[in-house]
């Protein structure tokens, strides 16, 4: 069975599970990079595969400069392949099962300090709705944590009073809550939004607008908070994107005493491994200080007099 041919299959197996657009992008582009490559050494048919192919592309992306995190995302995508073509019974092993994930090195996150955080929330002061939409996107991203994408995808009606519903990776929907200054924010927007739709034809149920009132991207999301950045001085070193900010919401959450579980739940992370990340992250000083507020014996009711 020619390769090719099952990988459409493959992609039309994943459009039956819903995947997003972009996942389904994902996993076509990296595997038919896989299929190309092996192409080049006359491998074409399904039953051709074996570890020592699967292997040997790995390390070349290795010595090409790719990092182990990128490589064993690649091997993530080259593995769901080969487990479709397992259940559908054209192949009787996986040939990713002899294949190891690539040891990752412990990564810091570096992020933005609580005095950037602010200046970033005081950027936008102006009272357009472009103005107003900006700084309600920066505190949504700032107090949710929220991905880019899915602050795009994002309806009117999936504001509530007082949680938003995320269409989340994979589809899965969960809540996310909103604090009283987000409050704030969402209300003034929704006073300037009304106004602003009323000669425009929406056809979209879009709840953040573009300037031509159509729905976000996700590149105008990235302009907006890299703009945000420089108007906020924030520092060469830190990346102005919605990702920083979804890691400095993380950590935030952590210093503040949330558990890592319920984190993880806000953040639809489906692996608490990938939450742990930011645990890693935050600095020793903040740990220690952390400790002392939640320490069992300071917090005991009634302790030892």
């Amino acid at each position: 069975m020619l390769l090719e041919d099952v990988m459409l299959e493959f992609e039309f197996h994943l459009q039956t599970k819903n995947y997003s657009p972009r996942t389904i992008k994902g996993y076509r582009n990296n595997n038919k990079r896989f299929i190309s490559y092996l192409s080049t050494h006359k491998v074409t048919r399904l039953q051709q595969v074996n570890s020592k192919h699967i292997k040997s592309y790995i390390n070349q992306l290795l010595t090409l400069g790719r990092q182990p995190i990128y490589c064993n995302g690649i091997l993530k995508c080259i593995r769901a392949f080969f487990n479709y073509c397992l259940e559908e019974e054209y192949i009787t092993t996986n040939p990713c099962d002899k294949v190891s994930w690539i040891k990752e090195p412990k990564c810091i996150i570096n992020t933005f300090n609580d005095s950037e955080i602010q200046s970033m929330l005081n950027a936008y002061q102006g009272h357009t709705f472009m103005d107003i939409r900006n700084k309600l996107i920066i505190g949504l991203l700032v107090d949710t944590g929220i991905r880019n994408l899915e602050l795009c995808n994002i309806n009117t009606l999936d504001v509530r009073d007082r949680v938003i519903h995320i269409h989340g990776k994979g589809n899965k929907e969960r809540v996310v809550p909103i604090s009283p200054m987000l409050k704030k924010l969402i209300i003034r927007y929704d006073r300037v939004r009304s106004l602003y739709v009323q000669d425009k034809l929406i056809t979209d149920d879009c709840y953040l607008l573009s300037q031509t009132g159509n729905r976000l991207t996700v590149e105008a999301v990235e302009r907006v908070v890299r703009n945000c950045g420089q108007l906020a001085k924030v520092r060469d070193s830190i990346r102005c994107s919605p990702h920083t900010i979804r890691h400095y919401y993380a950590q935030a959450m952590l210093r503040g005493g949330l558990d890592v579980y319920s984190l993880s739940r806000l953040l639809g992370h489906e692996d608490i491994s990938i939450t742990k990340r930011y645990l890693q992250s935050i600095q020793d000083d903040s740990i220690i200080e952390l400790a002392s507020t939640t320490s069992p014996l300071m917090n005991i009711r009634g302790g030892s007099k």
